[in-house]
């Protein structure tokens, strides 16, 4: 178990943290959070949080959030952009990192009807903002999972067997 005893979830938007995080966290028995969603409960919608004050406060309310909610043992959910923060990546040497990769092939579907303030011009936005992260996310994992081609019920099962190699 990490040093905190959390488990965090990193990757792209739409890749499937909080799916997965929901899964893992049930079958570890540990409480699931997951950053955005505590963000929204502190400070209201996270496209009106863009609107009214910008991506650089929201990106400090995602900072607050990602240390508040790694500080205990959990399995926590990250927002795609949560990594661009020094601070935070600093503090997830504290847990243990899962990046979810993807190939992107089923993007396009997952984020269809979404409204989330980076994706204006959809697919494309998503793709070129994934290559501008992709390094940040592999520096802060301790696993990586490609979720491209597999179930999620796999991808749960694999963490899990990791985190016991790990104890």
């Amino acid at each position: 178990m990490p040093k905190t005893g959390a488990i965090v979830l990193v990757g792209p938007m739409g890749v499937g943290k909080t799916t997965i995080g929901k899964k893992l966290a049930k079958k570890l028995g540990l409480p699931f959070l997951d950053t955005d969603q505590m963000i929204v409960r502190l400070h209201g919608p996270i496209p009106q949080i863009f609107e009214s004050v910008g991506e650089p406060t929201f990106r400090e309310y995602e900072e607050e959030q990602v240390l508040t909610a790694i500080a205990s043992p959990a399995v926590v959910a990250t927002g795609g952009g949560a990594i661009l923060s020094e601070h935070t990546r600093a503090a997830l040497t504290q847990a243990f990192v899962v990046y979810l990769a993807t190939d992107g092939k089923h993007m396009a579907v997952r984020l269809a009807g979404t409204n989330r303030p980076l994706l204006k011009d959809g697919i494309s936005d998503w793709r070129r903002i994934y290559e501008s992260r992709r390094e940040l996310y592999e520096q802060v994992a301790d696993l990586t999972i490609d979720t491209s081609k597999i179930a999620l019920k796999s991808v749960v099962d694999e963490i899990a067997v990791k985190l016991e190699k790990n104890d």
